[in-house]
């Protein structure tokens, strides 16, 4: 089954590379959200979920062995589709856009599935803040609000990470350019001494010129 894709891919996906987070290390400000958001809404799983072009891959996972899926196995990859809708799967044993999906049908079991897109400044989902349960429920009114809320630090940590990843390559490039200063510093010190002492000097005979001698003087 073909997954749907939002009408600004190309410019999600742009987006979301410009992040790079994507096969980073774990992070323990993920770690944490991800957590909350399981003892929030009662869940046994709970993952940060980027929608990459062909998978969906985990920053963060609790109650999951896997680090990704395909894209057309995700329950994320419907909700990047509707970045101001919260996506709640009930049952998804009786969805079919959901029923064939191994998370489904395999041991993992998933029936219940609710999902908060992580939405950046101009209004693009990168992936969802999303938990999970392997019996159908629902979410009360407070705990949607609350995922929301938690998908909001999500993307917070994520644009902090951003600026701090660029402070870092700005400082790293300002030592590159202060190495090649101090060494176009010190040819043009190595030049004018050249071009001095070649005044000073008949190039003819190799003497001190009239020059030097005044310099003496």
């Amino acid at each position: 089954m073909d997954f749907p894709l939002p009408a600004d891919e190309d410019d999600r996906l742009a987006e979301l590379q410009a992040f790079d987070i994507l096969d980073t290390g774990p992070e323990q400000a993920y770690d944490d959200i991800t957590f909350l958001a399981s003892q929030i809404c009662g869940t046994p799983i709970a993952v940060v979920s980027f929608v990459d072009t062909d998978r969906q891959w985990f920053k963060s996972r609790l109650g999951l062995d896997v680090d990704d899926t395909p894209r057309d196995e995700a329950f994320c990859a419907h909700a990047v589709v509707q970045p101001t809708e919260l996506l709640v799967v009930t049952d998804a044993q009786e969805d079919p856009r959901f029923s064939y999906i191994p998370l489904v049908t395999s041991a993992a079991g998933i029936r219940f599935y609710a999902g908060a897109p992580l939405i950046t400044s101009t209004g693009r989902a990168l992936g969802t803040l999303c938990v999970m349960d392997r019996e159908p429920r629902q979410l009360t009114p407070g705990q949607e609000k609350a995922l929301r809320a938690l998908a909001r630090q999500v993307m917070a940590q994520l644009e902090l990470r951003g600026i701090v990843v660029e402070l870092k390559r700005r400082a790293e490039e300002r030592l590159v350019y202060e190495g090649l200063l101090e060494d176009y510093q010190r040819k043009l010190e190595d030049n004018l001494a050249t071009v001095s002492e070649q005044s000073m000097t008949d190039p003819l005979t190799g003497l001190r010129n009239r020059r030097a001698f005044l310099e003496a003087l």
